[in-house]
């Protein structure tokens, strides 16, 4: 691949692309790129350094990973880090760099879960892999039931002190340890930035605890991961499941999943973004981005093309998103 030339209009949509991130000085796209599949070393990373391109070019400047994404655990920020050695170097400064630590890295009993030892030794081994001094923000990926919540979330403050990065996310925290790790950090000078949640037209759980609207209400961003439930939200499983697909690899995705109920709903939702000029893709993000308190969504994309189709949905129109019908069963 030739060498690359950041484009010169690529702030050029800045009032359409950007969200204030709750009350903090931070601005995110409403579309940011995730790094969760397809960027592991099996991957094509020629199509991958396309596709991250693609998206800065367009003013995606949030790049979401954590230390487990692959496979292997690890190779998502390895391929990110020769990318921003190689091709984002002059623009480290424009960038919002996020990673996570909290699920299983390696052997033992301090390779996973919330305790100081597990976040401490992962976040210098992301910043390694990364070949970056910080990150902008440093999530706890999950929550932990048994290590006590005050040694993890002085963990996280002591990271933030220690340089290794700007602001501290939550991610997957019942409602409840969220609150917790709120008056936490404030009283320790390290707000929360941001939720990292589940939300999509398939599963809205995380809505119906109350987590975004608590976000908008303490002046935390929240960004939804999944935004397309993996695929499902797309014409991808319409019509059978392909041979070359996440569900047919039985990787997170299972295939029961698509049922024949979830088929005939897709084919709705589908009529519905035609009747309007949309398509499932953009319909569905633009929901998720319609719904209160969400900062941005989270998309991955196995080719540059299907990136550039989830970006349609940040000028999609909101009024379509008010009344799509709710799927009525439990998929995830």
């Amino acid at each position: 691949m030739k060498e690359y030339t950041a484009s010169a209009t690529r702030y050029a949509a800045a009032d359409h692309i950007y969200r204030r991130c709750g009350n903090s000085g931070v601005l995110l796209p409403k579309v940011s790129l995730g790094f969760w599949q397809n960027f592991g070393a099996d991957a094509d990373e020629e199509n991958c350094r396309a596709i991250a391109r693609l998206a800065f070019d367009n003013g995606i400047t949030h790049f979401d990973l954590a230390n487990n994404y692959g496979p292997p655990p690890g190779a998502a920020e390895t391929m990110v880090g020769r990318m921003l050695r190689d091709d984002f170097a002059s623009h480290r400064d424009e960038l919002f760099i996020a990673t996570k630590a909290g699920y299983d890295m390696w052997q033992g009993p301090y390779g996973s879960w919330g305790s100081r030892k597990h976040l401490m030794a992962s976040i210098d081994q992301s910043l390694s892999r990364l070949q970056l001094d910080y990150v902008d923000l440093f999530y706890i990926h999950r929550y932990d039931p048994k290590t006590p919540l005050d040694e993890t979330l002085q963990a996280l403050v002591d990271i933030v002190r220690a340089g290794k990065a700007l602001y501290i996310g939550i991610s997957r925290w019942p409602l409840a340890a969220l609150k917790y790790a709120n008056s936490f950090l404030r009283q320790h000078g390290c707000p929360p930035l941001i939720f990292q949640g589940r939300l999509n037209l398939l599963d809205r759980a995380v809505q119906e605890e109350g987590i975004p609207a608590y976000c908008a209400a303490e002046g935390l961003g929240f960004i939804s991961f999944s935004a397309l439930a993996q695929g499902l939200l797309t014409p991808r499983y319409l019509n059978g499941i392909p041979e070359d697909s996440r569900m047919a690899r039985a990787g997170s995705l299972q295939q029961d999943k698509r049922s024949p109920e979830l088929v005939e709903y897709l084919h709705t939702l589908q009529n519905i973004a035609l009747a309007h000029g949309e398509t499932i893709v953009t319909t569905s993000l633009a929901w998720v981005l319609a719904q209160q308190g969400v900062t941005s969504v989270l998309v991955g994309a196995r080719t540059p093309a299907q990136f550039a189709e989830s970006l349609r949905c940040i000028h999609t129109s909101a009024t379509l998103c008010k009344d799509l019908p709710q799927y009525p069963h439990k998929v995830f």
